[in-house]
């Protein structure tokens, strides 16, 4: 210890990631399972960022058919459906704490703020964080970093080049883009939840709050529960900031969103008829939501025109595929509508190039502050997205380390590998097949029903009218044969998790009945692998049980001339419809 007697302690991991929303963690987990030692440090007490119990804002990415994001993102919300489905945000909360601290060679840091770092000759040595619960400095040296913060925090620690605000049109071509650059973003907000009670509830506001007398006071922000459709859209329309400085005012700006959302239950409550008479305010949000502050310039920085254009980008790593979005800086104060939605295809493709600095060496940045003009942001900054795009700096990691490379060496000489690992992890790459392992492509691939053929055509999902799964009665049989006796030692399966499934992650009211969330009806639940023995006869080797996930990966030690994948039974479904099945 220092004279100052606070404790200190000293991490020396391979890769270091700063922020554990739903990007840093599927950074870190990413980088963890392929081997890498991995330090994970977060300013809060929980993990999730924007769709934590803290902020609860819901997890959405790229929209139209099949286009659900997949890997890690997909498994945590499989857990969430199987373990929570009434959906509480205590549960789910658990169910990220488990993913992040229980996952091998990886060090969590909650309550831990990042706010000191050492960098030589361009490249950053170390960071450091004040643990508030422990009152202790915690230093992490490592070889490569990721920002995955959201505010970008390294970036001015570091000297990283970064942009705050608008663009102007010109810059980029950018047609909807403002004609004049500046530096007003989009805003945040703060959440808030109701809940139905069985018989009327009284609201009494603070004297603090906002007042909204009328509907009049709250055009295009829709609240009425006689109609509760609008109610899949939550309460993000709570928003200001965006005319202020989008860190250094947070404090000043949450203040104010405080007095909005009590003011707007106020409102609900007290001012008209909203057929809220039995609904109570469960929830407000003290945390802000942001959704834009810094970004970082990496080697490209996509524009509206790659969107539209649907860049086809030969280092793509992951995808996006939501409008570009775009908030006025005003938030609430503005009376006309509170965003704007901008068409986009879906998906479109994100570069490898954009997901690290262009002046720090081993810097990496996942999440809303990767490389983007504003425009671009708004499509790429929600959750689900920056969660693929996480999965692939996490990867990418592993790779530079693995071989001695910086994040910018990853490009130039193994951007292939990196493709195919993501592909192998079940991250969607528009328009690259998976390869295929050998033993799989080598042998004889037959069926007692459907057309198995597509089990190994290296698209695990439907694109373009092309279903690219086997279907089959449950108890029917698909079955590789060998040319000879061989040692099966592993099983890859991608499983039919239905990604055109529309509920959404969480909730923003709580009726007095819930449909409860399951596990999707199209997954396989039970299954058994069967190999042919040396007499001929077919004996079960293996039997699985209650699964509930798309990808399943099983560790075999098998031999066998031939072996054969039996699904038994699905959680609804009355047919078995698998994507893929590969063996090594």
């Amino acid at each position: 210890m220092k004279a100052d007697g606070l404790r200190r302690e000293t991490h020396r991991v391979d890769f270091c990631v700063v922020g554990g929303g739903l990007a840093g963690m599927c950074t870190a987990v990413a980088a963890a399972r392929h081997g890498l030692r991995v330090a994970l440090m977060h300013d809060r007490p929980v993990l999730g960022g924007n769709a934590s119990s803290e902020i609860r804002m819901w997890v959405f990415g790229a929209r139209g058919p099949n286009n659900r994001e997949t890997g890690l993102i997909e498994e945590v919300l499989l857990e969430n459906r199987f373990r929570n489905p009434l959906r509480n945000y205590s549960i789910w909360d658990g169910i990220l704490y488990q993913f992040v601290r229980f996952q091998e060679d990886l060090i969590l840091l909650l309550n831990c703020s990042c706010n000191g770092l050492e960098i030589n000759h361009g490249r950053i040595r170390s960071v450091t964080g004040w643990q508030t619960t422990t009152q202790t400095w915690h230093t992490v040296e490592a070889e490569l970093f990721a920002d995955c913060s959201g505010d970008s925090i390294l970036a001015p620690l570091s000297g990283a080049e970064f942009r705050v605000g608008r663009e102007a049109s010109c810059e980029f071509g950018e047609a909807i883009a403002p004609e004049q650059a500046d530096r007003k973003t989009m805003g945040m907000s703060c959440l808030i939840q109701a809940r139905q009670a069985d018989c009327p509830r009284t609201f009494i506001p603070p004297v603090w709050a906002k007042t909204f007398l009328t509907d009049d006071d709250l055009p295009h922000r829709k609240h009425d529960f006689n109609n509760c459709s609008w109610m899949w859209n939550n309460f993000w329309w709570i928003e200001l900031g965006g005319e202020q400085d989008s860190i250094h005012d947070t404090e000043k700006i949450r203040d104010e969103l405080l007095k909005v959302a009590f003011g707007v239950w106020d409102h609900i409550k007290n001012r008209g008829d909203h057929g809220a008479e039995k609904w109570m305010l469960d929830w407000v949000g003290f945390l802000p939501g942001k959704r834009e502050s810094r970004r970082y310039i990496g080697d490209h920085m996509i524009t509206e025109n790659d969107i539209r254009n649907q860049e086809n980008f030969e280092d793509v790593v992951a995808y996006g595929g939501w409008p570009m979005d775009d908030h006025v800086p005003a938030g609430i104060q503005h009376p006309g509508e509170p965003s704007t939605l901008y068409p986009a295809p879906s998906p479109w493709s994100i570069p490898y190039r954009a997901l690290y600095s262009r002046n720090v060496e081993n810097l990496y940045c996942a999440g809303r502050n990767i490389s983007t003009t504003h425009i671009a942001l708004g499509s790429s900054r929600v959750m689900a997205t920056c969660a693929i795009v996480g999965q692939a700096v996490g990867t990418a990691a592993f790779l530079a380390r693995k071989f001695g490379l910086s994040p910018r060496g990853v490009y130039r000489e193994k951007i292939r590998e990196l493709q195919e690992i993501l592909l192998d992890d079940d991250c969607y790459l528009p328009g690259c097949p998976r390869g295929i392992p050998p033993l799989t492509q080598s042998a004889e691939l037959t069926a007692s029903e459907g057309d198995p053929g597509l089990l190994r055509n290296g698209v695990d999902r439907p694109v373009d009218g092309v279903d690219n799964g086997w279907t089959a009665h449950l108890g029917a049989w698909v079955q590789y044969a060998f040319e000879r006796r061989c040692v099966v030692r592993e099983l890859r399966f991608v499983f039919d998790s239905d990604l055109n499934r529309s509920d959404t992650t969480m909730l923003a009211w709580y009726p007095l009945s819930i449909e409860p969330l399951g596990v999707p009806a199209t997954t396989i639940r039970t299954f058994r692998i069967e190999a042919l023995g040396p007499e001929g006869d077919w004996k079960t080797v293996l039997r699985v049980e209650n699964n509930y996930q798309r990808l399943v990966r099983l560790r075999t030690d098998i031999e066998t001339r031939a072996i054969r994948f039996v699904p038994e039974a699905t959680w609804g479904s009355e047919t078995a419809h698998v994507f893929a099945w590969d063996v090594r």
